[in-house]
């Protein structure tokens, strides 16, 4: 069992320093601590570090203040349409050691990156891994939207603790390669990512003992905690419409 230890706290919402924290313990009892900033935007903190899967600054009427966040030491974007990839949130966290890492596409229209394409893996620290996976759209009619190749999602390894951000992606075949996940972000709005039945399909497929459905806009998850009840997988809704 890697996760020792699992603490929650809500703080209150729709400001922009607040949101909800969720505490995971490691294997050797180093914390890890996620933020559900909005929609596909993760603030991680880990063991002194911090990083930023998919930071955005304004989504809709939701803006986030990076300005009250530390700078990030590692940042992670997973493919370049607007509620995933932005310039300004990307310059505004970055110092001069931050690592940004994400896939070609991103890379040459920020003008700077660490690539990862679908299968690469790297070893960031001692105790931190990380693994680019595909991330793409199978029903006819919404190809166009994340075609295979293009886009990662990525599986981070934190002392152990195994981190599965799908990014915008369907429940894809290679799903089924994805192993001992103890967290998952799993996305669910039409017609982009998943239905609610390719989200139970996937995390069925997956078996995460952890689920945080996001990316969901106005997507119904109320039925989700309990089609997933009996395969065990601990369901957290969080603010990432």
């Amino acid at each position: 069992m890697t996760i020792l230890c699992l603490v929650t706290t809500c703080a209150k919402q729709n400001t922009r320093d607040s949101f909800e924290v969720d505490e995971f313990k490691t294997k050797s009892g180093k914390t890890v601590k996620f933020h559900a900033l909005t929609h596909a935007s993760i603030r991680i903190e880990f063991d002194g570090m911090e990083i930023e899967i998919d930071p955005v600054s304004k989504l809709g009427d939701k803006v986030i203040d990076y300005s009250s966040m530390p700078k990030a030491d590692y940042l992670f974007v997973t493919h370049e349409h607007f509620d995933h990839f932005d310039k300004d949130a990307i310059r505004f966290l970055t110092h001069e050691k931050t690592r940004f890492i994400t896939n070609e596409r991103c890379a040459g229209m920020y003008g700077s990156g660490e690539i990862m394409k679908n299968g690469d893996k790297m070893k960031i620290a001692e105790d931190f891994t990380v693994e680019a996976v595909p991330a793409y759209n199978i029903t006819e009619g919404h190809l166009q939207f994340h075609p295979k190749g293009r886009d990662n999602g990525f599986i981070l390894t934190l002392d152990g603790l195994r981190i599965y951000i799908a990014g915008d992606t369907e429940d894809i075949p290679e799903m089924a390669d994805i192993k001992d996940i103890d967290i998952a972000f799993l996305p669910c709005n039409q017609p982009y990512t998943m239905t609610t039945e390719q989200l139970v399909k996937a995390a069925k497929t997956v078996r995460p003992k952890v689920l945080f459905p996001y990316h969901y806009g106005q997507t119904d998850l109320s039925d989700i905690p309990a089609l997933l009840q009996t395969d065990g997988v601990d369901v957290r809704i969080r603010h990432y419409e």
